[in-house]
């Protein structure tokens, strides 16, 4: 009985340990059985001191070559804002030997597009992206191309000056900067994913994905940006090969130039006493485009013998002068040009509009050269807080802040068949940074110099300097003021010839027929007035 029970008893045991032996026999081929829904997708976690890949310490930051190129990105960021500041300035006041004969909008703008691209790089540095790499890269390859297009025209080397030449050269290398350090950053975010958890990392979190498409965005707003500021410098360089008539003369120590051409003959009179040059000071516009036809009328027309003419700074073939400048400036300017032309009086003085305060001032200067002066609607000192208007001043500031883009003037060279004469001095020419920059210069200083030095004049005109002065029509209707000031004018110096209002003629008073004849008549009999 015992050894029957412990017969059996041994019997269940060996049964047990078979059917231990045989489960274990057959897992292997429960293992190799077609997968179910009760397969295991991963392997089993096998926890071999590798961290998580959410893990903050797993860092690019963990590399000193990663902060090294993020200290130096800052660095640079810092450089370039404090050179963005000083060119922000430069703009209203000119430091010294820092003077550029273009308007100084184009290197503000690359230094802003530097600035902008390091911000980004910063603010994106740990979330390197192949999107943001291929803009970069287009970025500095376009700033590329405009270094090369600003150092081989001369005149855009010359208007750019040192200034704008290191502000792109800057701007290219800061781009190409951007490129290495996401480069840098991407190798370091490999190296110390492959070592804290074993494998790189390939999936981003939400915030990440919403990052790289904020840093694509704006990266492409700055290529697109880039894309204007080469087309724009590609039409400055067309425009550059205009040839002007007459020629530049360096005024002012050599700091700008200062276009001064003349038409005409000297000629005398029966006693050999030399007959006056009519010295045409232009309106709010070049004279090119303005007072060039009717002036060349009367020249042809045998009205006048001789005429010159002259751009003021930052218009048609002229510089832009340092900040600030004033009318005097201009006028000492023009004085300058005149002698190193070899011109000389007798002048009659015509000015249109705005001109009329810079003819003023030039004629108190040289009293014992000004033969007649002649002002068509021109603008009262009185009504210099027009041009003075602190609004005016900063719309002026915005448009030129964005001149650089040249969205205008390449809509209309490409769809309204714009030419660079029409760019130079013509109907674009309002749209230049060069111009915008000669009227903001206009607007800071109209209340102030500009005013004194006109107040002054006044008092300095000699009273028996024959006057004459025509009028628009239209502008004394419309503003009771202007037709005041108008009057006012008359009494510039006690020899008025004549005051004539034009009835129906714009401020522009020569764009009409009554306009243009009055406007010869009188003009023939000043400058044959004795």
């Amino acid at each position: 009985m015992v050894s029957l029970w412990g017969s059996k008893n041994g019997d269940d045991r060996q049964h047990e340990d078979e059917a231990a032996n045989g489960e274990d026999s057959r897992q292997p081929s429960r293992q190799s059985r077609e997968p179910d829904e009760r397969t295991r997708l991963l392997p089993p976690h096998r926890n071999e001191g590798y961290l998580d890949p959410d893990d903050p310490a797993v860092s690019p930051y963990n590399l000193f070559s990663v902060r090294a190129v993020r200290y130096v990105c800052v660095l640079f960021l810092i450089i370039s804002f404090l050179w963005w500041v000083l060119l922000l300035v430069s703009i209203f006041v000119s430091p010294p030997m820092m003077h550029s004969r273009g308007s100084g909008f184009f290197d503000f703008s690359f230094t802003t597009l530097t600035v902008g691209n390091l911000l980004i790089g910063l603010l994106f540095f740990s979330i390197p992206s192949r999107p943001m790499e291929v803009l970069s890269l287009i970025i500095a390859g376009f700033l590329l191309l405009d270094m090369i297009i600003i150092l081989s025209v001369q005149r855009l080397r010359s208007e750019e000056g040192w200034v704008g030449i290191a502000s792109v050269i800057w701007a290219t290398l800061m781009a190409l900067y951007n490129v290495m350090s996401d480069r840098v950053v991407a190798w370091g975010k490999k190296e110390e994913e492959e070592r804290l958890t074993g494998r790189q990392e390939t999936r981003r979190t939400l915030r990440e994905w919403c990052a790289v498409l904020t840093a694509t965005v704006i990266m492409t707003i700055m290529v697109i940006i880039t894309i204007l500021l080469t087309a724009t410098l590609i039409l400055r360089s067309r425009d550059a090969s205009l040839k002007p008539p007459g020629e530049r003369y360096f005024v002012d120590g050599d700091k700008y130039k200062l276009h001064l051409d003349c038409v005409g003959d000297i000629t005398y009179d029966a006693k050999g006493k030399r007959n006056p040059t009519v010295l045409v000071e232009a309106g709010e516009y070049p004279f090119e485009d303005t007072m060039d036809d009717w002036i060349y009328n009367s020249y042809k027309n045998g009205t006048i013998d001789r005429y010159c003419y002259y751009d003021r700074p930052g218009f048609a073939w002229s510089d832009n002068a340092p900040s600030p400048h004033s009318a005097g400036m201009t006028s000492d300017a023009l004085s300058e040009a005149l002698a190193k032309a070899g011109e000389e009086g007798p002048w009659v003085l015509v000015s249109a509009g705005v001109g009329s305060i810079y003819s003023r001032i030039f004629s108190s200067r040289h009293v014992r050269d000004v033969s007649g002066l002649f002002l068509i609607d021109g603008l009262h000192e009185d009504l210099l807080h027009r041009i003075g208007n602190p609004r005016r001043g900063f719309m002026l500031w915005a448009r030129g802040v964005i001149s650089p883009l040249g969205y205008d003037r390449l809509y209309g060279a490409i769809f309204r068949g714009r030419t660079r004469e029409d760019r130079v001095y013509g109907k674009s020419a309002y749209q230049a940074g060069k111009f915008i920059k000669a009227k903001l210069q206009e607007n800071l200083v109209a209340n102030s110099l500009t005013k004194n030095e006109v107040s002054q004049a006044r008092n300095i005109q000699t009273p028996s300097t024959p006057l004459v002065v025509v009028s628009s029509g239209i502008e004394v209707r419309r503003d009771t003021e202007w037709g005041r000031k108008q009057e006012d004018l008359t009494k510039v110096t006690d020899e008025l010839l004549s005051w004539d209002v034009v009835n129906k003629a714009p401020h522009r008073v020569w764009m009409t027929l009554e306009g243009r004849a009055i406007l010869e008549k009188r003009l023939g009999e000043l400058v044959r007035h004795k």
